[in-house]
């Protein structure tokens, strides 16, 4: 899985939304916003763009259930981040539960190949308890 690949797949997805909104193309747009969810949700401000772009197309479309999921996702990405639960597949639309993976198809499936969950969240713990080690350093 090569990180700068699928941070320049996550910016030409958000491209082609937003090329596709700007031709009227409501649901394409959605579809590529999705797409960026995917490839992008294991850095932080990539992920919140994601949700942003698709809080912004649901409120232009008049959708409210979805402009109502996607301000749920934003207020809580950055905990789900925090911990490192970010469900492999998950397409970031309010039809589908935040926490749920979803299996990937086609390219999504060969460009997530090495992506673990689990590998995400033990990292972040290990950070977590080394960064509460050296607060706890410094206040002694």
């Amino acid at each position: 899985m090569d990180r700068k690949r699928l941070k320049h797949l996550f910016e030409v997805a958000m491209a082609r939304a937003a090329a596709a909104e700007r031709q009227g193309d409501f649901a394409l747009a959605f579809a590529e916003l999705e797409r960026a969810h995917i490839l992008g949700q294991r850095w932080l401000i990539r992920h919140l763009r994601a949700h942003w772009a698709m809080l912004r197309l649901a409120r232009k479309t008049g959708d409210r259930h979805e402009a109502a999921g996607q301000i749920t996702r934003l207020i809580g990405s950055p905990l789900f981040w925090l911990v490192g639960w970010l469900p492999k597949g998950n397409p970031g639309g309010a039809n589908i539960s935040p926490v749920k993976p979803v299996p990937l198809q086609g390219d999504l499936a060969v460009e997530l190949a090495g992506y673990r969950v689990w590998q995400d969240m033990a990292l972040r713990a290990v950070l977590a308890v080394s960064a509460w080690g050296g607060w706890q350093l410094l206040g002694n």
